[in-house]
């Protein structure tokens, strides 16, 4: 078949292939155009199309925004967008720019899962919900898998929370069974083995509390940021850190929390020293400890070279901290 498209116009129609070479009149606007052959017209729009979408996406490439969330309604707690390598590219460039190499686990990126929805459930609720993931840590490092809470000693309110946490912890498939006795006022709890679960209870929960919460203020106020959790650093010397939350504000202004949710003092020295090596200041340098308490926070952050938090003062001295350096970078008061 022949095709006849009027370039000054949009008429299209299909003729028999005698046409084709010939040129006619269009008979809606009188513009003489070329009649041609199907397949080569088809053939050379494609090729057109290709070209176009190559060359869009080489301009998206060369943009380089740090984060694309603004554009677009993103649901923090499901999503892959995270893991795109536009999206923490501006932080390579951070940490290349200092000679320090990264190796980044884009899976710790993917917030598709429940461990993001559970650890922000826990880390707002820690002082109430800790005898939950207390007893499930303790019991799985003895290699059982029965976990009994006895309620008795809570509020109604205390009790519904817990009872609440624990069927989620079974919906989300963190707890193989969940039995609440009513009678004896009890929750019975068979665990799962798995080392991601394993490893939840044992702290990384927190850090995946630290990074949603993060995630989810930037986003909320549009604050253009690029964001990692749980990779690996190499300096030139060949020396190795385990950085567990970093952010890069508007491309330039770093963020790094130290996630602790045991015994944290026996790490202060090594954060001080990893704090002076990437000159990042002391007031975005933050360790955050569960359970900590206002007066040891404020104290510890007196005392050290690094700034002392905890999950419940968190996300106030991040909006803060984020205020300030928005406002700076805009030059407001």
């Amino acid at each position: 078949m022949a095709i006849f498209r009027c370039k000054k116009c949009g008429y299209l129609r299909e003729l028999p292939n005698q046409h084709v070479g010939k040129k006619a009149k269009c008979p809606v606007c009188q513009q003489v155009v070329p009649i041609y052959d199907t397949l080569f017209f088809v053939k050379s729009i494609l090729k057109q199309h290709f070209s176009m979408q190559t060359e869009l996406r080489k301009v998206k490439a060369d943009t380089d925004e740090s984060v694309v969330n603004e554009t677009f309604d993103m649901d923090v707690f499901n999503t892959t967008a995270m893991m795109e390598e536009q999206q923490y590219k501006p932080i390579l460039d951070w940490f290349n720019s200092k000679k320090i190499q990264l190796n980044i686990d884009k899976k710790s990126l993917d917030t598709t899962g429940f461990f993001d929805e559970v650890a922000v459930k826990l880390g707002d609720n820690y002082n109430t919900l800790r005898i939950v993931t207390d007893k499930i840590k303790r019991i799985q490092n003895k290699g059982y898998d029965h976990v009994k809470i006895d309620l008795s000693h809570y509020s109604e309110e205390e009790r519904h929370l817990i009872k609440e946490f624990c069927e989620e912890l079974y919906e989300y498939a963190f707890v193989a069974r969940t039995f609440i006795d009513k009678k004896h006022n009890t929750i019975h709890l068979n665990l799962q083995m798995a080392k991601s679960i394993v490893n939840f209870f044992n702290g990384v929960w927190l850090e995946w509390f630290a990074f949603m919460k993060l995630l989810a203020l930037c986003h909320k106020n549009n604050i253009s940021f690029s964001g990692l959790r749980s990779f690996n650093i190499n300096f030139a010397n060949n020396d190795k850190n385990e950085l567990d939350i970093f952010f890069l504000i508007n491309n330039n202004i770093p963020i790094f929390v130290e996630c602790k949710s045991g015994e944290f003092r026996p790490f202060i020295d090594k954060y001080i020293k990893l704090r002076k090596k990437l000159k990042i200041d002391k007031s975005n340098f933050i360790m955050l400890i569960a359970d900590l308490s206002e007066e040891q926070s404020q104290a510890l952050t007196m005392m050290f070279d690094i700034t002392f938090v905890n999950e419940k003062n968190f996300i106030k001295y991040i909006s803060t901290l984020l205020s300030d350096v928005t406002h700076n970078a805009l030059g407001q008061p």
